[in-house]
């Protein structure tokens, strides 16, 4: 496990944070239903008693023919990841809180724009993510720092034109100590995120705050930043594991229990972990009481040697406000829903729930293949047992 250098003492940032919650509350959405768009009129307790739905998914790793595709569905005259992601869509913006994940970095406007080894996408797509309905993205990823601190800088830029909130990388210390804090519902949810690794580039020791490495105290530290600032749910989102496999790792195993054993005052401080990295879909578990995805697959990739690249899963779980006598808030469902990039152009995101198997380029049956490929991953460690379910 990394071992990351803190900037500033985190205890101090807490009323910066309670500003920022604060400021996000009154902010509109096109969302329906007890989501950011509801009534602030209401009295506190009322709308502290809101339950809320959130949705995660997977990588959004661009390749070269992902970008070769986007700029064949903008008409050759610019990038449109529109298309592309609109299989999502349904999903996202239903959600009261939609979090993706954005495992490359974005290159200037007018390009160049690369795909493996060394990412550079068009920041077009940060405005796709926003229009899918998505809120926020984590940014912590082996790829962060792929175009240095220029690449950090381009992308949070971009991510703030767009109006998607990130964690995970910074452009100063100050930001750093900020965790995308939103309203879902009637409650506050922070979130945090890390990744184990930049493929060998070291984070540079003048700005440490470039990308949050994964380390237990830290994180352990930053949730507890998070609840003093106000914030009712803490969703941990780690860029971990080992790729192209389906279970999880030692790092992840142990990591996990040790994240979801973490308590301040009798009370959990992490409510929910999302994985990323592994590029294919790996299961759910309760760990503790909490819910854990170990790895939630790609949602937007290339074509890989490995078919399973192409496979994801989206999770959702509804979050219920906490009951008589108790403190926190609590998954009172939880789903996942299937997903896959279709193998050629045009690439396009096909949910996997509902999809009636069809003849294609894929043939008779990979559908309802895949669909079980992924089901099988998801419920590897028992996760039904506890209730999780494949949502419609």
């Amino acid at each position: 496990m990394t071992t990351h250098t803190r900037s500033g003492a985190l205890l101090a940032v807490a009323a910066l944070l309670a500003v920022t919650a604060a400021c996000s509350s009154g902010e509109s959405s096109e969302k329906t239903g007890a989501g950011k768009g509801h009534d602030t009129s209401h009295r506190a307790d009322e709308v502290n008693r809101s339950a809320f739905t959130l949705v995660a998914t997977g990588d959004v790793l661009v390749h070269d023919s992902i970008i070769r595709q986007a700029r064949a569905d903008a008409d050759g005259s610019g990038y449109d990841f529109r298309p592309m992601l609109a299989g999502a869509k349904p999903l996202a913006s239903a959600a009261d809180l939609a979090i993706c994940h954005m495992e490359t970095v974005y290159g200037a406007k007018g390009g160049p724009f690369t795909g493996y080894p060394a990412f550079w996408t068009p920041p077009q797509v940060a405005q796709a993510i926003k229009d899918t309905g998505y809120d926020s993205c984590s940014t912590a990823s082996n790829h962060t720092l792929d175009a240095g601190a220029k690449g950090v800088e381009r992308t949070l830029r971009a991510m703030d034109e767009a109006g998607l909130r990130h964690a995970g990388s910074a452009r100063s210390a100050g930001e750093r100590n900020e965790p995308a804090i939103l309203k879902a519902g009637g409650a506050t949810v922070a979130q945090l995120a890390y990744t184990y690794g930049t493929n060998g580039i070291e984070v540079p020791e003048e700005s440490p705050w470039l990308v949050n490495l994964i380390d237990q105290e830290r994180i352990i530290a930053d949730a507890r930043t998070a609840r003093r600032a106000g914030a009712d749910v803490v969703v941990v989102s780690l860029h971990w594991g080992d790729e192209w496999q389906q279970k999880p790792n030692a790092q992840q195993l142990s990591l996990a229990k040790k994240l979801t054993r973490s308590r301040s005052a009798g009370h959990r401080d992490i409510d929910l972990i999302l994985g990323t990295h592994n590029h294919v879909p790996q299961p759910y578990e309760k760990v503790n009481g909490t819910w854990v995805v170990y790895g939630l697959g790609d949602q937007v990739a290339g074509v890989m040697n490995d078919p399973r690249g192409q496979l994801g899963s989206a999770a959702r779980f509804t979050f219920a406000p906490p009951t008589e006598g108790e403190k926190r808030w609590a998954v009172r469902k939880a789903e996942f829903v299937p997903f896959r990039m279709e193998p050629q152009p045009p690439y396009r995101l096909t949910p996997l729930n509902r999809a009636p198997d069809r003849e294609g380029a894929s043939g008779t049956g990979q559908l309802d293949q895949d669909r079980e490929t992924v089901r099988d991953a998801v419920l590897s460690r028992g996760a039904a047992s506890d209730g999780l379910r494949m949502g419609r």
